[in-house]
């Protein structure tokens, strides 16, 4: 099943849980999420927009140093 689908139903499941518990949310406030849904479509529309091998080519000719293979999570 998508993971963003799963996402949202365990959400809804909780807000449901919360509102007949009478329960505060410990979510940030809407505007917070507004700004991480434009993070998401911002990185979505340069995935779109830029091809992978442009991507890759104008990191490549940034100014910030590669990360040495050692250092990665893998």
């Amino acid at each position: 099943m998508n993971p963003l689908l799963v996402s949202l139903a365990a959400g809804m499941l909780i807000g449901l849980l919360y509102g007949l518990l009478k329960v505060r949310s410990p979510a940030p406030p809407a505007i917070a999420l507004v700004g991480l849904l434009g993070m998401l479509l911002g990185g979505a529309l340069v995935q779109a927009v830029l091809p992978a091998e442009k991507l890759a080519a104008a990191l490549h000719q940034s100014d910030v140093p590669p990360v040495p293979s050692s250092s990665r999570i893998s």
